[in-house]
């Protein structure tokens, strides 16, 4: 007789909301409470199949697809944990599109220590929603505005958007000393990496990925200054990389960044990356109506380069 305690084999079916997702997504979705890293060992394993057949985690099902669902353990304390909510400020939402003002300090999605972020908890917070996914990405620190997609129809337009270049991406900054030119380029290829702590670094090197930003200067004052990014591309650390590289490195930054000169001014009270997404310009993905959304700065960063570059309204 089947021993019904232990964990058994699932088929899943993959609905509309699966379509085009990739496998790793689609099981943390489906297994709440199972360690990520787990989840990848399975797949790494060949004990999840699509089809009857092995997979990758970049794997992207298609609707009708049965994925094989090795036993799991769900740790009953990570099951039954409850999300705190974020509270997160809401910029713009429709039936296919949630943008919200991120904070610096709260990571767009759990991994690498943290164990839940904004999309976590915004699933959390809508169980009813059938698809909640994130269209880009943005460091943990960095604040500003964070697309998800409420839609798989609109996720993959809205990567389609971001791979030709066709959302104009646009940072604050403040930075370390005072660019010779009011505007310019950089155009820096990057090289991602991984120290031997196991640390995610990019660096600027011959042979990596094509990457350029185009830089222009808004304000300088006390040997600071208050910059305005455009991202021509969308590189992994692009801005805070090209900036070091140039001599002007982002203020606040504990990889890149003047680790003396971060020490003083958090002794100040600035303890944050001074990066904001400011603004992002696109198509809408599904009814082609051209949005424009802002998020102003606040807090911290606000109150630090009000003091250090006066009135901002003038200037940005």
């Amino acid at each position: 007789m089947k021993d019904l305690s232990k964990p058994q084999v699932t088929w899943l079916e993959v609905g509309e909301e699966g379509d085009a997702q990739r496998i790793d997504n689609f099981l943390l979705r489906h297994l709440k409470g199972v360690p990520k890293s787990h989840v990848y060992r399975v797949l790494r394993s060949g004990e999840v199949r699509v089809n009857s057949g092995r997979v990758k985690p970049e794997h992207r099902l298609r609707i009708g697809d049965r994925v094989r669902v090795p036993p799991v353990r769900v740790s009953a304390a990570r099951s039954t944990h409850k999300l705190r909510p974020l509270d997160l400020p809401v910029v713009y939402e429709d039936p296919s599109l949630l943008v919200i003002d991120k904070p610096s300090g709260i990571a767009v999605h759990g991994g690498s220590g943290v164990s839940h972020g904004v999309i976590e908890s915004l699933r959390a917070e809508r169980p009813q929603a059938k698809v909640l996914e994130l269209a880009h990405r943005l460091d943990r620190d960095t604040s500003g505005l964070l697309v998800v997609a409420k839609k798989r129809s609109a996720l993959l337009e809205l990567h389609r958007l971001l791979r030709d270049g066709e959302v104009e991406k646009l940072y604050l900054a403040a930075v370390k000393g005072v660019p010779a030119q009011k505007a310019f380029e950089i155009r820096e290829p990057l090289h991602k990496y991984v120290t031997a702590k196991g640390e995610r670094r990019v660096a600027v090197k011959a042979g990596g990925m094509e990457a350029a930003t185009r830089v222009k200067v808004l304000a300088a004052a006390n040997g600071l200054s208050l910059l305005e990014l455009r991202l021509l591309t969308g590189r992994t650390h692009q801005i805070r990389v090209h900036l070091a590289h140039a001599g002007h490195p982002v203020l606040g930054d504990d990889k890149y960044g003047d680790f003396e000169l971060n020490r003083a001014l958090a002794r100040q009270g600035l303890k944050r990356l001074c990066l904001h997404a400011r603004r992002l310009a696109f198509s809408h993905p599904v009814s082609g109506e051209k949005l424009r959304l802002e998020a102003p700065l606040r807090g911290d960063m606000l109150a630090f380069c009000e003091r250090n570059f006066g009135e901002l309204e003038q200037k940005i």
